[in-house]
């Protein structure tokens, strides 16, 4: 067993599947769920697109909840098997769109958007001319990929796919169940878990930023340290196996 007892922040699914690899380490684990994912009803601008696939020479998809609901559109709405190369930000999202029988690809080095923006097979799907991307994710996502893919040419359109909301706590269940289970370190998944854990953080947020803060990018790492979070540890991923590197590399606490 090792020193470190951290907090998970991820939806409760992903977390017990988390911690389930943490304990198989010999690491502790404590599940506060931040993020909450509510589907978006599916509307007659969502079917349409769905229905247009073939317009787009990419798709992109940026997590696990929205390859889930993506999957479940292009059975139910689309009269034709996707032919064009879809692209996710992790062997996880990629995973989920593979079992489906789409053609995907995803970096094998680095899991976050700057990795991605750097894939040979999406710099070739956007070298036709008028490249059209759509871009699949949660409402009120990053800009930063829409913004790169076109600088280099492509049209980008978004379906935005699902709500991310902050689950009901009384206002001191963060500190108090960090202080009950004694844990030394805070595990946030993405750019707007981070947001929900200072929100319910509080009046007690100055105590919560000493403790190491492990982030998926340099994104989600700028966000914490302009919050005042003092030592922020950038995973550059997602995935259970770069949380696992970053835990290896950073100095474990003292008990």
């Amino acid at each position: 067993m090792t020193g470190w007892r951290l907090l998970l922040t991820r939806p409760a699914e992903e977390s017990a599947a988390l911690s389930d690899v943490l304990t198989e380490a010999g690491i502790f684990s404590s599940s506060l769920p931040l993020l909450e994912i509510d589907p978006i009803p599916v509307s007659d601008t969502m079917c349409q697109v769905i229905r247009g696939l073939e317009r787009y020479c990419a798709v992109i998809v940026v997590s696990k909840p929205a390859a889930r609901v993506a999957v479940q559109l292009v059975d139910q709405y689309c009269p034709q098997p996707p032919r064009q190369k879809w692209f996710s930000v992790g062997a996880a999202t990629a995973q989920i769109l593979a079992d489906h029988g789409l053609d995907v690809s995803f970096p094998c080095e680095g899991d976050d958007s700057e990795a991605l923006l750097e894939l040979a097979p999406l710099r070739e799907a956007i070298a036709r001319p008028d490249p059209r991307v759509l871009i699949m994710r949660g409402e009120g996502g990053r800009e930063l990929l829409a913004e790169r893919l076109r600088e280099l040419g492509a049209s980008v359109e978004y379906l935005e796919l699902y709500r991310r909301d902050l689950p009901h706590y009384p206002p001191a269940a963060l500190p108090e169940r960090i202080k009950a289970e004694r844990l030394n370190g805070l595990v946030v998944s993405s750019g707007m878990g981070f947001e929900h854990l200072h929100r319910l953080a509080g009046d007690a947020w100055p105590q919560l930023a000493r403790l190491p803060l492990f982030v998926p990018s340099p994104r989600v790492a700028e966000l914490a340290r302009a919050a005042g979070a003092q030592t922020v540890v950038d995973c550059r991923g997602a995935s259970a196996a770069a949380l696992l590197t970053a835990l290896r590399e950073h100095p474990e606490p003292v008990l």
